[in-house]
């Protein structure tokens, strides 16, 4: 997207996304939930390195979405379905079965991942422009 001849590219109107990027955007949504759920069962298993595990995990997706779609919201896609997926799993069910005890390790897993989908959904990549001679006089 040249913005060459046309002003700020932050002046550009919104385009819509391709159908291509809507697909990847919903298979990142899908990946945050399996991530999810797959740490809210790890992390309790192996404390702390399983804690460890499942926030790296979390991260790496993050960033991973992130730079594969070249915008933030290669971050937020897979954070929204992680937060999603771990939300319905703290919640008890009638019978009293629930995933998350109520340790240190489970708010740690939980806050720490929700820091985690903040600051990669922050610094991931935003709209840039094409041009590398940004600067006057160049």
């Amino acid at each position: 997207m040249s913005s060459a001849g046309r002003g700020s590219m932050l002046a550009q109107p919104l385009q819509r996304p391709s159908a291509g990027r809507i697909a990847a955007l919903l298979g990142l949504i899908v990946l945050g939930v399996a991530v999810g759920a797959a740490g809210t069962l790890v992390q309790a298993a192996w404390f702390p390195g399983g804690l460890l595990l499942a926030l790296a995990g979390a991260a790496g997706l993050f960033v991973g979405g992130s730079r594969a779609l070249d915008s933030r919201s290669g971050a937020v896609a897979p954070a929204f379905g992680w937060v999603v997926a771990v939300i319905l799993l703290t919640v008890s069910r009638p019978e009293g079965d629930f995933l998350f005890g109520a340790g240190g390790g489970s708010y740690l897993f939980l806050l720490g991942g929700m820091a985690l989908a903040v600051i990669c959904a922050t610094i991931g990549l935003g709209r840039q422009p094409d041009t590398y001679g940004a600067r006057l006089g160049k």
